[in-house]
């Protein structure tokens, strides 16, 4: 490596960590301004704190870590394509059968603590 391209590197990192104390501050301004003028009508609080978050959120996709998530937001939508999703039988029949063995598995639960809570009776002579 170069020193002409370490020093890009550096100046880089540096660029990024300034994006990102930007948007740090302007995360901890939409708090405080919601906070400092709350007699303002919520509608615009509302309104300036998604404006301060968009922008926060638009200078954060700038950096290294930010293109690195749109690459793999990218990545995951093309994985979930390749997924095979059941048919609405199937979810229905899978559900069906999971609501039935939950079902059973609480009367069976429901006995045993019925029957805990007697035997405890009968040995405390309650």
């Amino acid at each position: 490596m170069t020193a002409n391209s370490n020093s890009d590197v550096e100046s880089g990192q540096g660029l990024d960590i300034l994006k990102w104390v930007v948007v740090t501050g302007l995360m901890i301004s939409a708090i405080t301004a919601n906070q400092v003028f709350d007699e303002v009508w919520v509608l615009y609080r509302a309104l300036g704190v998604v404006a301060a978050i968009g922008l926060a959120g638009f200078t954060a996709l700038q950096t290294t870590k930010g293109k690195q998530f749109i690459c793999f937001a990218n990545e995951s939508k093309l994985e979930v394509r390749k997924m095979i999703w059941p048919s609405r039988q199937e979810a229905t029949n899978t559900t069906l059968i999971v609501f039935v063995v939950t079902c059973l598995f609480g009367l069976i639960l429901w006995g045993l603590d019925s029957l805990l809570v007697s035997i405890v009776n009968l040995i405390l002579g309650i």
